[in-house]
C-alpha cells in the first residue's frame, strides 16, 4: 500500500554524507523535506540538489530542514557534496530498505527493458513525522520552488 498524504512516515536510520547518522527522530519538532533522487553527479539530481541547495537559507527560516536520501554509498554521497557545495544532508539506503518502505524503491522501464530503481519523489513532513505533501514523478525545474511554497504554508 503506497504512503499517502497524513500517514506517519515510517521511521528510519541511516548512515549519511560527512559520517553523520539520520534518523527520522531527529527530525520531529521541525518540517522535514524528504527528497529522493536515483543517484549521485547525474544530471537531473545534480540539478535538483543545486535547486535545493540555492533555497536552503529560505527552507530554515520556514524551520524546515532538507535532507536528499538515495541508494549511493557514503562515499559517493561525500563526493558529491564537495563539488557542488551542497550544505545538506544526503543520507545513503544501500540496502533500499528505506526506500521501499517509502514506496519509491520501484520497477522502471528504460528501452524496452525494466529494472528496480528510484522514482524521484519528494515528500513534506509537518513537525510530528506526518507526510503533509507528496511529490510523485517530480520533474526536477521550479520543484524546490514549489516544495519551498508548500513548506511556508505548513504550519
Amino acid at each position: 500500500m503506497p504512503l499517502a498524504q497524513g500517514d506517519q512516515a515510517p521511521d528510519f536510520t541511516l548512515p549519511g554524507s560527512g559520517g553523520e547518522t539520520l534518523a527520522l527522530a531527529a527530525l520531529r519538532g521541525r518540517k522535514a523535506v524528504l527528497y529522493f533522487y536515483p543517484k549521485d553527479d547525474t544530471s537531473g539530481c545534480t540539478l535538483e540538489a543545486q535547486g535545493f541547495n540555492a533555497l536552503l537559507a529560505a527552507f530554515a527560516a520556514a524551520d524546515a530542514t532538507v535532507l536528499g536520501i538515495s541508494p549511493d554509498p557514503v562515499k559517493s554521497h561525500d563526493r558529491f557534496r564537495d563539488k557542488y557545495g551542497l550544505a545538506f544532508p544526503l543520507a545513503s539506503d544501500e540496502t533500499k530498505a528505506m526506500l521501499a518502505a517509502y514506496g519509491v524503491w520501484v520497477e522502471k522501464s528504460m528501452y524496452g527493458k525494466t529494472y528496480m530503481g528510484v522514482e524521484r519523489t519528494t515528500m513534506l513532513l509537518d513537525r510530528d513525522g506526518r507526510i503533509a505533501r507528496i511529490w510523485p514523478k517530480v520533474k526536477v525545474p521550479g520543484h524546490a520552488e514549489a516544495v519551498l511554497e508548500a513548506a511556508r504554508a505548513l504550519p
